[in-house]
């Protein structure tokens, strides 16, 4: 029983333990409540403001983009009307120039009209004075057959009949005697002269070659002559027109080219740099030039000693500088002046077995190539443009026929002629004096250059690697750039058109532009 009473205690002390704590419960949950609807509040405030203030912004931000956007469309609109106003101008200048050129072809194409009716009118009146002059010309024909009793063709046809029989028989009057002369004295009189004159001038040929060799100390020297990256070599190449070879031949360099002036220069050039020790384009250029200067002045001294041991005395300076050139010249890889000499002592001794002047024979046969040297360029053979030389400097006229009759280009008038020709046969006649291939060699590299220098704007012009490679220096202010590749096209086009060789040539153009002033 007093567990039950326990009990019901406890059941009701729960009761209303549970009841006191519901209703404190409850009371801080509308406390909270009434809390958080006030926060909430505040924050539906808060976000209002801040919703409003953007709301704001943005509006601010798109009325700039707005007159932003309205301000580049103005700009862009004004740009767009000043194109069409220039566009619309340009138009009507245009126009105004159409209408011109058309006012003036019209103006042309009357002034046309104009010259046709004067040149038809002109053409009628020629063709009737040509018939009045054809009938006059008949007449007058017709009068002087009525004179003679004879007519053109039969006049022609006796004058030519009469022109012959008197040439055939003062031809072969003169025949006779030339022969019966002859017969006596010519075989014996011939053989013992052409002996006599070979005995006393055999004298020993340098067979010219395309190649000198250039002898150094040292691959060192070697190594300076070639430069950075090679502009030693190339500087040298084009100032002198030949070709440096530098290969693992020990302590030599060869120089090749055709001309043995150039070869010369070059091998000269390259011992006074040597010695100098200064190698570089610019030292290479002067001493090129002073070098060339030298080879000028020994080309004048070798003509005036040559005239002064053959006895060959006032000839004209330019004439003895020609004499002089031929010491760098050959024919058919005979020395020229070589051979000039040899011509001139045959002559010489030939005129004296005969009763002739040795000294005019002498003087004809040391002048008889000159026109292989002359410093003029010619289409004429040698022979007749040596004559034509020789009568410029005032040379007497059986020398100057002489010269140009020792290859039968003209009639011989002088007795010095056949001895001329008769020696100039001796010289180059003898076993191993010519070589006829490395004359066609050597003309064929002529005619390149030739034909390069033929071009508007070219001002030098160099046949290398064994007439391989042709290349040509141009004149900056006359060739551009682009001239300068259609220039090489042009050139290679014409080689194959006009020229016959074996292999290809490798046509380079160069163009330099060189600005040279000096401070003071």
């Amino acid at each position: 029983m007093d567990i039950l009473i326990y009990a019901a205690l406890a059941a009701l002390g729960a009761g209303a333990g549970f009841f006191i704590s519901k209703t404190i419960l409850s009371k801080d949950l509308s406390k909270k409540e009434s809390e958080a609807k006030e926060k909430a509040e505040l924050i539906l405030r808060e976000a209002e403001i801040k919703a409003e203030s953007i709301k704001k912004d943005r509006m601010l931000e798109a009325k700039e983009h707005y007159l932003k956007l309205k301000t580049e469309f103005e700009e862009e609109a004004n740009r767009k009307k000043n194109i069409i106003i220039q566009n619309e101008t340009k138009i009507k200048q245009r126009e105004q120039s159409l209408n011109q050129q058309q006012q003036n072809i019209s103006r042309k194409e009357t002034e046309l009209d104009q010259l046709k009716d004067q040149v038809h009118t002109q053409q009628e009146a020629l063709k009737k004075k040509s018939e009045e002059v054809e009938k006059l010309r008949l007449s007058h024909v017709s009068h002087l057959e009525k004179m003679a009793n004879l007519t053109v063709e039969e006049a022609r046809e006796q004058l030519v009949e009469n022109l012959k029989s008197e040439a055939q028989s003062r031809a072969s009057s003169y025949i006779k005697e030339i022969v019966e002369e002859a017969k006596l004295t010519a075989t014996k009189e011939a053989k013992k002269i052409i002996i006599q004159t070979i005995q006393r001038t055999a004298a020993e040929q340098a067979v010219e070659n395309c190649v000198s060799v250039f002898n150094i100390e040292s691959d060192e020297i070697k190594g300076k002559i070639i430069g950075r990256e090679g502009r030693n070599i190339r500087a040298l190449e084009a100032a002198t027109g030949v070709e440096i070879i530098v290969d693992d031949t020990p302590e030599a360099i060869i120089i090749s080219g055709f001309d043995p002036v150039r070869r010369e220069i070059a091998r000269l050039s390259l011992h006074r740099l040597v010695a100098d020790g200064r190698i570089h384009p610019a030292r290479i250029e002067e001493v090129v030039n002073k070098t060339s200067k030298d080879i000028e002045d020994d080309i004048a001294e070798v003509g005036e000693r040559t005239c002064i041991d053959l006895g060959v005395h006032g000839l004209h300076p330019e004439l003895i500088k020609m004499v002089g050139r031929m010491k760098y010249r050959s024919s058919y890889a005979q020395n020229l002046l070589q051979h000039s000499r040899e011509v001139a002592k045959l002559c010489g001794i030939m005129a004296a077995e005969l009763g002739l002047n040795p000294k005019m024979a002498k003087r004809a046969g040391l002048l008889h190539d000159i026109g292989k040297v002359a410093t003029e360029e010619s289409d004429l053979p040698h022979a007749i443009w040596g004559m034509e030389m020789a009568k410029k400097y005032k040379e007497h006229p059986e020398i100057c026929n002489a010269i140009g009759a020792h290859h039968d280009e003209i009639e011989m008038t002088s007795l010095i002629s056949p001895i001329v020709q008769a020696c100039d046969a001796i010289s180059g006649s003898r076993p191993g004096a010519r070589r006829e291939v490395a004359e066609s060699y050597l003309k064929r590299l002529n005619d390149l250059e030739a034909l390069a220098l033929s071009f508007d704007g070219v001002s030098k012009c160099y046949a290398m690697q064994a007439g391989r490679e042709l290349r040509i220096i141009v004149d900056a202010d006359k060739i551009a750039d682009e001239k300068a590749g259609m220039l090489s096209y042009d050139i290679s086009q014409k080689i194959e058109k006009e020229m016959q060789y074996p292999g290809q040539i490798k046509v380079t153009v160069i163009r330099e532009m060189r600005s040279v002033a000096y401070a003071k």
